[in-house]
C-alpha cells in the first residue's frame, strides 16, 4: 500500500542528475544497469516514493463532487425554506422541497462524478505501460508503478513514464512539445559534459542527457535510469505550479507589500478577505453569470420572503400564534420557487448528455453553460482549425516550374490528387520582401491567385506519368533519400499509411507520386545510406550521405529551412540550369519564398552536391564533421508544404460570426501563413481594405510586437489582434487579460502542459482530448475528444439554447409564484 504523502521521501540530489554521471546516479539509487532494481527494492521505494503520477489523477474524490452540488445559492435558500416547513409542521411542503433538493443533488452529482470519471480514461491515454528492468528481465508494468532506479528502456513510438538520466541512446530523439512548446524533436546526446554546468543556466530543453515523463519517442531507441517520478519531475513542477491559486490586489495583511496604506492595511486585507470568503460561499463572487445572476435572484427571493412574513405578522399587530406563523411562513415559502433548482439541473444534465454525442466532455455543469455566454474564442490552428497533416502543394525547381498539387484529399495517399507544371510566377523588384519580416500588409491585400497558362501539362496521379526531367528527378532523389518518414500501401486495410515527422511525410508522399519514393530507390536504384547528420533546431537543417552501388561516387543531400541552406549554397540548378548562387539570385530565390509563404505554406529547401569520399566508412569510423559535409551545395528548388483547414472548419467560423462570436487564431506559425489560413476559413476578412487603417493593421501580430505594447497600449487599440503569429504561452495570457479588460467573456484552447496557465486564467478552459497533455486537461472546463473546433462551436450552440429555455421557464416560474 503507497505511503501518505507526508511519508513520502524526498527525490533530491546533491546536483541535477543531468549534471551527475550515470555511474554515480546508479550507485545513489542502488540500481544495476544490467539488471535493474530487484523486485523487493522496487515494492520499498514504491511505498518510499509513492505513485508514478501527478496528484489529482489517482481517481475521483466524490466527497468533493458532492460538496460541490450542496454548496449552491439555491441549495441553501430551499435548506432554510424546508426547515421553516417542518418546524411549523406542514409535512407535504417539506417532504416536497427536501425531494427537489435530494433530485437535484443527485442528478447534478451522477453526471460531474461520471464526467471525472470519463476524464481519468482520457488521462490513460496519456499514461501507458513502461518496459523497465528488474532482476535481469525486461517486464511490462504500469506506468505509475514505476520508482526512482528503474532502468527503462524506450523506443520509437514510447511514452516516457518518468524523468530519466539516459544510460544508452541510439540515434534517440523526442518530441519534448508538450512540455517546452517546441514543435522540433530533441536530439540525445550522451556525450556532452555538463559536470561544470550550473542547473538555472541550463535549460529543460538543453539537457541533452535527459528524458522526460510525458514525452514521446519519434526516433530511434534508448535506455535510462528513473531519477524522477510523479510531482517531482519536470512536468508535475508545472502541475504544482497549477494548483495555487493568484490572490486578488489589496489582499496583502503586510505593511510593506501595500504602498500608501501603511498601517491600516492589515484591516483593509482581513476585510477584504473575509468580503471574498463570504462571496464565495454565498456563490455571488465566483462563478459564471448565470451562476451569479440566479444566485443573487435565490437571496433576493428569501429577502422577499422574510419581507412578506414580516407584513403577516405586522398586519396581526405581531400577536404570533400557531395559525399566524404557519400562514406567514407559507406566504414566504410561496414565493420561492422550489423547481427552478431542479430544473436548472435536468435542463443542464440533457445538455451535457448532447455534447457527449457531439464528442465534448463537459468536466462540470456550470461549464456548459458558460460556453453560452461566450463572446470571444481563442484558438489554436494546428490540429484544431487544420487537419495537423501536411501536403506537399507546391515545388518550386529553378529554370523549370512550379508544380502544383491539387485535389489532394488525404495527405498519405500519393495516388488522389492531380499534379500541374506550370511557370514561376514573375518577381517584380517591389514584391520581393525581407524573409526575416512577415508581410505587413498581408491583412490588407487579397491571397495572390496564379491563373494557369495554356502551355500547363496536367499529371493526373495513377496514370501513366511522363518522362521527368534531369531538374526534376534530382529533386526527388534528394527529397526523398534525405527524409526519415516511411509512406507504404496496407493491403489488409486498403489503405495508404505513414509513419514519422508530418513534414518529412509530405515531402516523402510528393516523391512517390512520380514512383520516386525512398524503398523504390534503394531498393531498385541501390543506394545506400553512409551517414546522417540529424536534424537540429539550432541550425534548422538535415543532411545524409549516400552511396549508389556501381554508381560514380557519394552524394550530400540536404534539407531545411531556406535561410539556412541558401547560406551553405554557392550555385542553383543542375544541368543546363546551372549557375552560380549570386546576390541577385538569392533575392529571386527569396521572392519565391515569400510568394510561397504568402499563400500559407510552409517552405523548405532541397540540396545537394556530389562528394568525393567513395569509399563508405565502417560501423566504427567516425562520420566527418558537419561542418565539411554542409558547404558548397547546389540548390535543387522549394518545397511548399501545406496543413489544410477542416472540412468543417469555414463553416464553423461562419456560424461564430453569425452568432457574433469573434475567433482568434493564436498560432507558432509565420505571419504570413497564418493570416492565409485565417482567411481560408474566414476568421480575417478577404478584403480588408474598406476597413480604417487602424483597424485593419491592428488585426495581425506577432507575439513580440503584443507583447511589447503596455496594458494601456493595447487598451488603446481599437480592436484586439484577430491572429497572433510565432506564440508563446504567456501571450495568451496577456491575450485573456486583454479580453477581459473589454468585459469579453472568452473561450481558450490548449493541448500542453504550458497552456494550463491561459486555460485556467480563461473563462472557459478548452483542452484537446487526444493531442492535450494531463496537466492542461486538468486545467480545462471542457474536453474536446476529436479536438475539432467545430465540436467549441456546437457546445456553444448547446449552450446558448439551454441559456434561452432557463431564462424562459425562470419568467414563468416568478410570474406564476
Amino acid at each position: 500500500m503507497f505511503s501518505s504523502k507526508e511519508e513520502r521521501a524526498p527525490q533530491e540530489y546533491q546536483k541535477h542528475p543531468f549534471a551527475l554521471s550515470t555511474q554515480h546516479m546508479l550507485e545513489t539509487l542502488g540500481s544495476n544497469v544490467d539488471t535493474g532494481l530487484k523486485p523487493a527494492d522496487a515494492q520499498q521505494a514504491q511505498g518510499r516514493y509513492g505513485p508514478n503520477r501527478l496528484e489529482g489523477e489517482g481517481g475521483v474524490k466524490w466527497h468533493t463532487v458532492l460538496i460541490k452540488q450542496v454548496s449552491n445559492a439555491m441549495i441553501l435558500v430551499l435548506v432554510l425554506a424546508m426547515a421553516l416547513s417542518y418546524g411549523v409542521t406542514d409535512y407535504i411542503e417539506g417532504g416536497v422541497i427536501t425531494a427537489v433538493i435530494i433530485l437535484n443533488v443527485t442528478i447534478g452529482f451522477y453526471q460531474e462524478f461520471q464526467a471525472e470519471k470519463k476524464m481519468d480514461s482520457l488521462r490513460s491515454l496519456s499514461s501507458p505501460s513502461a518496459a523497465v528492468l528488474r532482476d535481469g528481465h525486461v517486464d511490462t508494468i504500469p506506468s505509475g508503478e514505476v520508482v526512482p532506479g528503474d532502468i527503462v528502456q524506450i523506443k520509437t513510438g514510447d511514452t516516457i513514464p518518468a524523468d530519466l538520466r539516459l544510460i544508452d541512446a541510439m540515434n534517440l530523439e523526442c518530441d519534448e512539445k508538450i512540455l517546452t512548446g517546441e514543435a522540433v524533436p530533441v536530439a540525445k546526446d550522451l556525450d556532452i559534459d555538463f559536470s561544470t554546468t550550473d542547473e538555472l543556466d541550463t535549460g529543460v530543453g538543453d539537457r541533452l542527457n535527459m528524458a522526460y515523463s510525458s514525452a514521446t519517442v519519434t526516433k530511434g531507441r534508448g535506455k535510462g535510469v528513473v531519477v524522477f517520478t510523479g510531482m517531482y519531475t519536470e512536468i508535475g513542477k508545472i502541475a504544482a505550479s497549477m494548483q495555487g491559486k493568484d490572490r486578488k490586489a489589496n489582499r496583502s495583511m503586510s505593511r510593506k507589500k501595500e504602498k500608501g496604506v501603511g498601517a491600516l492595511q492589515p484591516a483593509k486585507g482581513l476585510a477584504l478577505r473575509t468580503w471574498d470568503a463570504i462571496g464565495r460561499f454565498l456563490g455571488l463572487t465566483t462563478g459564471t453569470p448565470l451562476q451569479n445572476k440566479l444566485s443573487k435572484l435565490a437571496y433576493v427571493l428569501f429577502g422577499c420572503a422574510v419581507l412578506l412574513a414580516i407584513i403577516v405578522f405586522g398586519v396581526n399587530r405581531f400577536v404570533v400564534t400557531t395559525e399566524v406563523a404557519i400562514y406567514a411562513i407559507s406566504t414566504g415559502i410561496a414565493i420561492i420557487p422550489e423547481s427552478l433548482i431542479a430544473v436548472l439541473t435536468i435542463t443542464m444534465v440533457v445538455g451535457m448528455t448532447q455534447m457527449r454525442k457531439r464528442r465534448v466532455v463537459i468536466r462540470q455543469l456550470s461549464a456548459l453553460e458558460a460556453l453560452g455566454g461566450v463572446t470571444n474564442i481563442c484558438s489554436d490552428k494546428t490540429g484544431t482549425l487544420t487537419q495537423g497533416q501536411m501536403i506537399t502543394r507546391k515545388a518550386w525547381l529553378p529554370g523549370i516550374g512550379m508544380y502544383s498539387v491539387s485535389n489532394a484529399k488525404d495527405a498519405f495517399d500519393p495516388s488522389v490528387g492531380n499534379v500541374t507544371l506550370g511557370e514561376a510566377p514573375r518577381l517584380d523588384e517591389g514584391q520581393i520582401q525581407d524573409p526575416e519580416k512577415h508581410l505587413e500588409d498581408s491583412t490588407t491585400s487579397q491571397e495572390s491567385r496564379r491563373v494557369p497558362s495554356e502551355k500547363e501539362k496536367e499529371i493526373v496521379a495513377g496514370s501513366q506519368v511522363p518522362e521527368l526531367s534531369t531538374e526534376l528527378q534530382e529533386f526527388l532523389r534528394s527529397t526523398a533519400l534525405c527524409n526519415l518518414a516511411t509512406v507504404r500501401f496496407d493491403q489488409t486495410k486498403d489503405k495508404w499509411q505513414a509513419t514519422g515527422d508530418p513534414t518529412e511525410i509530405a515531402l516523402q508522399v510528393f516523391a512517390h507520386r512520380f514512383q520516386s519514393g525512398k524503398k523504390p530507390l534503394e531498393e531498385q536504384q541501390g543506394w545506400k545510406q553512409v551517414a546522417e547528420y540529424p536534424f537540429d533546431s539550432s541550425i534548422k537543417r538535415m543532411s545524409v550521405i549516400y552511396q549508389q552501388d556501381g554508381g560514380q561516387g557519394a552524394y550530400i543531400f540536404a534539407k531545411g529551412a531556406v535561410e539556412r541552406i541558401i547560406e551553405l549554397c554557392t550555385t542553383i540548378g543542375t544541368g543546363a540550369n546551372e549557375r552560380p548562387l549570386t546576390s541577385e539570385v538569392e533575392t529571386e530565390v527569396l521572392g519565391q519564398m515569400n510568394m510561397l509563404a504568402e499563400q500559407g505554406l510552409r517552405v523548405m529547401a532541397i540540396a545537394q552536391r556530389p562528394y568525393n569520399r567513395v569509399r563508405r566508412p565502417s560501423q566504427a569510423a567516425p562520420s566527418p564533421p558537419r561542418g565539411e559535409i554542409e558547404k558548397d551545395l547546389t540548390l535543387l528548388g522549394l518545397a511548399g508544404l501545406y496543413d489544410p483547414p477542416r472540412l468543417e472548419t469555414k463553416d464553423a467560423v461562419h456560424e461564430c460570426t453569425t452568432a457574433g462570436i469573434k475567433v482568434h487564431m493564436l498560432t507558432g506559425d509565420h505571419p504570413s501563413t497564418a493570416a492565409t489560413i485565417a482567411r481560408e476559413v474566414g476568421i480575417l476578412p478577404r478584403n480588408s481594405g474598406t476597413l480604417p487603417a487602424d483597424v485593419a493593421q491592428s488585426l495581425v501580430k506577432t507575439a513580440s510586437e503584443f507583447d511589447a505594447m503596455s496594458d494601456a497600449e493595447l487598451d488603446a487599440l481599437p480592436t484586439l489582434p484577430i491572429v497572433i503569429a510565432r506564440c508563446a504561452p504567456s501571450t495568451k495570457t496577456r491575450m485573456i487579460g486583454a479580453l477581459h479588460r473589454r468585459r469579453a467573456y472568452c473561450a481558450m484552447t490548449g493541448d500542453g502542459v504550458n497552456d494550463a496557465p491561459s486555460l485556467q486564467a480563461a473563462d472557459v478552459g478548452i483542452a484537446m482530448g487526444l493531442a492535450g497533455s494531463d496537466v492542461a486537461k486538468g486545467a480545462s472546463d471542457i474536453v474536446l475528444t476529436d479536438d475539432n473546433f467545430a465540436s467549441i462551436v456546437s457546445a456553444i450552440e448547446e449552450g446558448r439554447r439551454m441559456f434561452d429555455n432557463i431564462q424562459k421557464f425562470i419568467l414563468h416560474l416568478l410570474t406564476s409564484n
